[in-house]
This record gives structure tokens, C-alpha cells and sequence, in this order.
């Protein structure tokens, strides 16, 4: 199975900072980003300290692409893996993602969907399934999403019924959003 190490997390947030200096000063005062350089983020395993910088990053249009990506991969352990720090990251992600103003909108939401899809319980889906993606005693990061959505339904529940985004979603990711999101 396909792991990121720490180190490559590490790396990969030093070359974004390397190419985008001015870029996690870009959403200093956005209030979607509000505790977010409270959070120890090296504390999680595995997780480098500059996740705040990438959140950040997020709304500085000419990083933002990038920002959304090096983000994706600290946030992710591997492809169908949900990093340690990905629940303390979710709800700045879901309420940047409620913000029209933010360039990756569209982007955030598609990892919204991921993350959603990858917060399902999996003890009861099945002996394949747990070959695959692990158990959930073994990966309480999945609970923690789910509470997290359930937190944020009312974002939730805003984004799906929001006209301007570009593709809308189709009934399999609105299911699996508001699954995760019920109390």
C-alpha cells in the first residue's frame, strides 16, 4: 500500500513555502481560519507543523492550487487513508469550503467528498473492505470525521444545497455527505 512519509509531508510543505513565501500570510484574518495556529499540527503523527500555512494558502490565488494539493497529501497517509490530523483539519476545510470567495472552492469540496467516502464505518462493510482500508478500531480518525460532519451539518447541508457550485453533486456524494453528517 502507498504511504507518505513524514519526511516527504515535511519536504513537500518546505518546497510550497520555498515557491509561495508570501502565501500563508494571504488568509491571516479569514475567519474561516480561526484557531487554526492553535493547533499543534506536529503533534499529530506523522503530520508536518506548517498545515496552518497550507490552510492559509488556500486563499492566495496564485497559490491556491498548489496549496490545495501539498495539503491533500499531509493530510492523507496513503490513498484510502485518513491522516491523524485530517479531524482537526475538517471543519476549517468545511467552512472554507463554504465561502464562495475561495479560489479552490470546487477543489475543497471534491475533498470534502473523499473524506466523506473514507469516514464510513468499515468493520461491518466486510473481510475485503478491511483488507483494504483497515479496521475501525484501527483507524479512529474515521469517528472523529464523522463527528466532525455531524458538528458542521449545518455547513454540510448549505453546501448541498448551494446553486454556484459549478457541478453540483450527484446523489451518491449527497448521500454519503449527509450520512456522515447525521448526528
Amino acid at each position: 500500500m502507498c504511504r507518505i512519509t513524514a519526511a516527504d509531508k515535511e519536504a513537500a510543505v518546505a518546497r510550497f513555502l520555498q515557491e509561495f513565501p508570501r502565501a500563508p500570510q494571504a488568509g491571516r484574518d479569514h475567519p474561516a481560519l480561526r484557531g487554526c495556529d492553535d493547533i499543534a499540527w506536529a503533534d499529530f503523527p506523522g503530520c508536518p507543523a506548517g498545515v496552518g500555512a497550507l490552510l492559509r494558502g488556500l486563499l492566495d490565488p496564485a497559490a491556491a492550487s498548489e496549496a490545495e494539493r501539498v495539503l491533500c497529501n499531509v493530510l492523507m497517509d496513503g490513498v484510502f487513508r485518513l491522516g491523524p490530523a485530517m479531524p482537526a483539519a475538517l471543519p476549517f476545510l468545511l467552512r472554507l469550503a463554504a465561502d464562495p470567495a475561495v479560489p479552490v472552492r470546487a477543489g475543497l469540496v471534491e475533498v470534502l467528498l473523499v473524506v466523506a467516502e473514507l469516514s464510513h464505518p468499515v468493520d461491518g462493510g466486510g473481510e475485503q473492505a478491511i483488507r483494504v482500508l483497515g479496521s475501525d478500531h484501527d483507524h479512529p480518525e474515521r469517528a472523529l470525521c464523522r463527528a466532525v460532519f455531524a458538528e458542521h451539518a449545518d455547513l454540510v447541508r448549505g453546501l448541498l444545497d448551494d446553486r454556484t457550485l459549478p457541478d453540483g453533486f450527484a446523489p451518491e456524494e449527497r448521500a454519503s455527505l449527509l450520512m456522515v453528517a447525521a448526528p
